[in-house]
């Protein structure tokens, strides 16, 4: 695995907003180019009050939700805590676990957002755009955008629509349970993002590849 350097990290937050505005433009958001057969689902844990980040990603097949691989990585935090700007915060921590990975994963599947952004430019497109890698962001709850209710059904969903344009869709990947907010972050349509994390989603609201993620990140945090 290898990625770009495209950017300092530290950076102010201004300097970060334009760096995120400047970014955003080399955003691929077309059909991924080759199928999707493993997912790496990617979370970051931390105590606010304390400096140390730590990251998991676990690689996943797709289509049976076997557990190929995992890695994890403990850093400090050097970016402060702003919504909106997480991507710098989380991604050095991220980055670092996901190099360790020895097989390269199809997808990227972030619990974050991808274009559903106010710079359109969520964790989800960062990650994929520096690791020029297909990449989704999958978050539990909306930053922007306005929406209807989905259905009630599995597979149902709703148009994600931010000042008239199209960020992503609400999604529910169970019968009756809260939905997901679904959005492309790089090299993927958004037909392909809800379709990805449908199939990667299983007896629980979010995707597996991103819940395995949380439960071994935080068994990390608390063995610190």
């Amino acid at each position: 695995m290898k990625t770009r350097h495209l950017h300092p990290w530290d950076v102010s937050p201004a300097e970060a907003i334009r760096i995120q505005e400047g970014l955003r433009r080399r955003l691929d958001l077309g059909e991924a180019r080759k199928p999707t057969e493993t997912v790496a689902g990617v979370d970051v844990s931390y105590d606010k009050r304390s400096p140390t980040l730590v990251a998991a990603v676990v690689l996943m097949r797709l289509d049976d939700h076997e557990i190929l691989e995992t890695a994890t990585a403990t850093r400090p935090a050097t970016f402060p805590y702003i919504p909106g700007l997480l991507s710098f915060r989380e991604a050095p921590a991220v980055l670092q676990a996901v190099m360790r990975l020895k097989q390269r994963p199809d997808c990227l599947l972030c619990d974050g957002q991808g274009i559903a952004h106010p710079r359109r430019f969520g964790l989800a497109c960062h990650l994929g755009l520096l690791l020029d890698l297909p990449s989704i962001g999958c978050a539990k709850s909306v930053l922007v955008g306005e929406y209807q209710e989905p259905p009630k059904k599995r597979g149902g969903f709703r148009m994600l629509i931010d000042r008239g344009e199209q960020v992503g869709i609400i999604l529910r990947t169970r019968d009756a349970v809260e939905p997901v907010y679904v959005s492309p972050g790089y090299r993927v349509s958004t037909k392909q993002a809800r379709d990805i994390v449908l199939k990667a989603t299983g007896c629980y609201r979010v995707p597996e590849p991103t819940r395995q993620a949380h439960l071994l990140v935080n068994r990390l945090r608390r063995s610190l």
